[in-house]
């Protein structure tokens, strides 16, 4: 038999070159063949193109609430103006005949309605704003668009509706011989500053309420308590003339920003509330609240944007 001898392999010294490659760390691999994150939260200035890009989607879909809100009732959206004039009625009877707030105050059922009328709707838009999320589960998890496109467009309804409401208290106040005069104009910026103050607590509240469904349980309290607060049923200035009130207080509720939006929509359509009864730099404060909360409630929104529909 034939003996096969294996000679022993070379020794090494340790210089030789190594023949293996250094393994990728995901993050390479993903960045030489142009992969993403699914789902990464956008930059601040892609998200707004996204948003703009998306703009007749937002107003699409808030139209389509809006009609779809009374489909399933007879009188179908005279609701729109029903509700709040109900509203003002219930308000009027409880606080303006059997506590006496109107006493005093010059054109009362106009000054109400208007008080009404300009809080439902950021009231209306807030409430909203805290259940687009946690109630539009299935879009989301659906389908891939900004999910800021939701509070704006529920606040955007709000606003549709108020424009209805609009109409019906052009009626009243001509109804109780209130003039048409050319501070009408006024209601334009204070629409819009308005808006966009409702827009961005709706998107704190939106983020808010995507983490804890159950805040849309307590608002109702806290949005009553800021309602009594803001002179919708009375006049705030007379509150504040006839009480004692601690220096802080007073500017608290001088600066309160419903009470601000209210107080300025009636400055601008009742000829009857002067000057005098706003807020000193009424204006600054008004574009002061609509800049912080618009701003700051679009920023902290897109802060979770990721986050939105997991869990």
């Amino acid at each position: 038999m034939s003996q096969v001898l294996h000679s022993p392999p070379p020794a090494t010294t340790g210089t030789e070159p190594r023949t293996d490659t250094p393994t990728e760390t995901p993050a390479q691999l993903a960045a030489r063949y142009g992969l993403s994150v699914s789902g990464a939260r956008p930059t601040l200035r892609d998200y707004v193109r996204q948003l703009w890009a998306r703009r007749h989607f937002i107003t699409a879909f808030a139209t389509a609430k809006l009609t779809a809100q009374y489909s399933q009732a007879k009188l179908g959206q005279v609701w729109q103006v029903a509700n709040p004039l109900l509203n003002a009625a219930v308000y009027y009877l409880i606080f303006g005949l059997l506590m006496g707030t109107k006493k005093g105050v010059p054109d009362y059922v106009p000054f109400l309605v208007t008080g009404v009328f300009v809080w439902t709707f950021t009231q209306s838009s807030i409430m909203a704003g805290t259940r687009a999320i946690s109630g539009s589960l299935g879009l989301v998890r659906a389908l891939h668009f900004p999910r800021a496109s939701l509070p704006l467009s529920y606040c955007l309804q709000q606003l549709q509706q108020l424009l209805f409401s609009m109409a019906a208290l052009v009626v009243i106040l001509l109804a109780f011989r209130v003039p048409v005069a050319a501070s009408w104009l006024l209601v334009v910026p204070t629409l819009a500053l308005q808006f966009v103050f409702n827009a961005g607590v709706a998107m704190v509240m939106a983020r808010i309420g995507a983490k804890t469904p159950d805040i849309s349980q307590l608002m109702p309290f806290v949005l009553r308590t800021w309602m009594y607060a803001s002179g919708v049923m009375f006049s705030m200035d007379r509150i504040l003339a006839d009480r004692n009130l601690p220096a802080f207080v007073h500017v608290l509720l001088e600066c309160n920003p419903a009470a601000v939006y209210i107080d300025l929509m009636r400055f601008a359509l009742i000829d009857s509330f002067h000057r005098d009864q706003l807020p000193t730099h009424v204006w600054a404060i008004a574009a002061g609240w609509a800049l912080l909360a618009g701003v700051g409630g679009f920023i902290y929104f897109w802060k979770a944007e990721e986050t939105y529909g997991r869990g």
